[in-house]
């Protein structure tokens, strides 16, 4: 297996003569948190990414550009669910601290036990929609990362980006289509949470992509808060 590095700092390309896959080093040595795979390379653990259960390796899988960095960043998740991206999130830090947001308490107690073997991840019981919550909990941040299955995901995001995202902080959302309206196109969606983004919230769009592949009717959008 031939070990590479790429565009995003902490993310690695591990190449063999079947496949090609991405793979964090493993924080935990000997733990496989949702049962992927630990490659031991040059005396490291590597545990593979599955890019069906983590919106941010299939976009860049889909071919977006210049995604947000992770490494030595801030994040606010909301979202976070057991842990999935999460825990890949947490490889990839060295000085940062990941702030998880989720809202059924029995998904919390998973994502709480994996907090528990990670320092760098904060679980927190609450509702994204109600920054008032977790307000005295959560610090600026450089990146809000969302993965939320609701009507309103640009206007969640637009809270908490106000009320948490530092100036020249970047976001990253995963939106569902289907959560949003079933009657119509994915597309015609997508555009509208573009712009109640940067009519409403001011925020710039930077980058726009189907992760259909991978997640059908759903996209990523990154912005930038100026």
């Amino acid at each position: 297996m031939i070990l590479s590095k790429t565009s995003i700092n902490g993310l690695f390309q591990v190449k063999s003569d079947t496949k090609t896959r991405l793979v964090t080093r493993n924080k935990v040595p000997g733990i496989s948190v949702y049962g992927e795979q630990l490659l031991s390379i040059n005396g490291e653990e590597y545990r593979v990414w599955d890019p069906y259960r983590s919106k941010y390796v299939a976009a860049f899988l889909s071919g977006m550009k210049k995604l947000p960095q992770i490494q030595d960043k801030k994040i606010l998740y909301l979202g976070v669910s057991t842990g999935t991206t999460a825990s890949h999130f947490s490889d990839m830090l060295n000085t940062g601290i990941i702030y998880g947001i989720e809202f059924s308490p029995k998904v919390m107690r998973k994502f709480f036990r994996l907090a528990e073997q990670r320092s760098n991840l904060v679980p927190i019981l609450a509702d994204a929609r109600k920054t008032e919550e977790y307000s005295s909990y959560v610090f600026e941040v450089d990146l809000i990362y969302q993965d939320v299955a609701q009507p309103d995901q640009a206007t969640i995001f637009g809270r908490n980006a106000h009320e948490f995202l530092k100036r020249g902080g970047h976001g990253f959302l995963a939106v569902k289509s289907q959560s949003i309206d079933v009657t119509v196109e994915p597309d015609e969606i997508f555009s509208k949470q573009m712009e109640e983004l940067e009519q409403e919230f001011g925020f710039e769009i930077q980058q726009y992509h189907s992760i259909d592949p991978f997640e059908k009717k759903h996209a990523v959008i990154i912005i930038k808060k100026p």
